[in-house]
C-alpha cells in the first residue's frame, strides 16, 4: 500500500486510521479527507478526486451517523450511506483501488441469541441500517474482487462522541447514572479497529464481509460499571433500567454480538476482548475531549 485515502478523516474512527497509518513503520502516502475535501452527497466530486489522487486503498469511515435524525430523514441518510458510497465504489472501480467500507451491526434486527456470522441473514429495523445495508450492496457488488465491507458498533475512543466518554462526564456531574442492561454488543476501541483495517488493507485477504468488534459481549450497564471502575468510582452508582426508560425515535437491535469466524480465513486472529482493549485505551480517553 503505497497512496491511502481516508474519508471522513476528522471523525473519531477516521482520526484513528489517519494517526495509525501515518506511525507505521513503512507508512504510506496518507490523504487525510473531511467533508470539505470529500463529501459522499456530491458524486461527481467524488470520483473526480479518486481520479485525481489515484490512491490504491480507500477506507471509507464517512456516513450518516446520526441514527434517530435517519428516522426523520431516511432518504437523505440514503443519499450518503447508499448512493455516495456508490459513487465511492465507481470511482474505486475506475482507477483499481481497494474500498475497505465501515458498516454496522444495525443491518441485524437483534433477535438473536448467538452471535451473528458474517453471512446471516440481515434485517435492518431503523432508517440508519437500511441505509448501510444500501452502501453494502453497492460495495460488494460492485467491487466483487476488491471491496471489503467491515462492520462495527458499539464504537469509542478519542476525539469524538462516544458512550464511554459520556460516562466518564457523568460520573463526574451526577450522584448516580440510570444505564440501559437490556442492550448487548461488543464496545470496540477505535485503535484497535484501525490497527485491523490496516492490516486488511496490506493483506491478501478475500474480499467481502467482516466483523470488526472485539471480542466478548456486555451490555451498556455493565460497560459504564467499567468505566466507573476505572476511575476509582463506586460502580454501584450505575443503575439498571430498561431501554423503555429512555424513549426513542428508532428501533435498536437488543442484540447486537457479532461472531468473527471470517478472520481465519484471511489468516487474522479476530480482535481481542472488549475489556482488555478499554484498560489499554483508557489514558487517551481520560485525556481527550469528554
Amino acid at each position: 500500500m503505497k497512496r491511502l485515502l481516508v474519508t471522513g478523516a476528522k471523525g473519531m474512527l477516521g482520526g484513528a486510521v489517519v494517526a495509525e497509518a501515518e506511525r507505521a513503520s513503512e507508512a504510506p502516502d496518507v490523504l487525510a479527507c473531511g467533508r470539505d475535501l470529500l463529501d459522499l452527497r456530491y458524486p461527481d466530486g467524488v470520483r473526480q478526486l479518486l481520479r485525481e489522487e489515484r490512491p490504491d486503498v480507500v477506507v471509507n469511515c464517512a456516513g450518516w451517523t446520526a441514527v434517530d435524525d435517519a428516522e426523520t430523514h431516511e432518504i437523505d441518510a440514503l443519499v450518503v450511506n447508499g448512493s455516495g458510497v456508490r459513487a465511492l465504489a465507481l470511482g474505486c472501480e475506475e482507477i483499481g483501488a481497494r474500498l475497505l467500507h465501515i458498516s454496522t451491526d444495525y443491518v441485524f434486527d437483534g433477535t438473536a441469541r448467538t452471535p451473528y456470522p458474517e453471512d446471516a441473514p440481515t434485517r435492518p429495523i431503523n432508517a440508519y441500517g437500511r441505509g448501510k445495508l444500501a452502501g453494502e450492496a453497492v460495495v460488494l457488488g460492485l467491487l466483487p474482487r476488491t471491496g471489503y465491507v467491515v462492520r462495527t458498533g458499539w464504537l469509542y475512543g478519542a476525539g469524538g462522541r462516544n458512550f464511554v466518554q459520556t460516562m466518564i462526564a457523568l460520573e463526574r456531574s451526577r450522584d448516580t447514572v440510570n444505564v440501559v442492561d437490556d442492550q448487548r454488543g461488543q464496545p470496540t476501541w477505535t485503535g484497535d479497529l484501525a490497527a485491523r483495517l490496516l492490516s486488511l488493507a496490506r493483506s491478501d485477504a478475500p474480499p467481502g464481509v467482516y466483523h470488526g468488534t472485539s471480542g466478548g459481549q456486555t451490555t451498556w450497564f455493565e460497560l459504564a460499571r467499567e468505566v466507573f471502575t476505572l476511575l476509582g468510582a463506586d460502580p454501584s452508582r450505575v443503575r439498571p433500567v430498561s431501554s423503555a426508560a429512555f424513549p426513542s425515535p428508532t428501533a435498536r437491535p437488543a442484540y447486537s454480538v457479532l461472531g468473527h469466524g471470517r478472520w481465519a480465513v484471511a489468516g487474522m486472529r479476530p480482535l481481542r476482548h472488549w475489556r482488555e482493549a478499554l484498560h489499554d485505551a483508557w489514558p487517551s480517553l481520560v485525556g481527550g475531549p469528554i
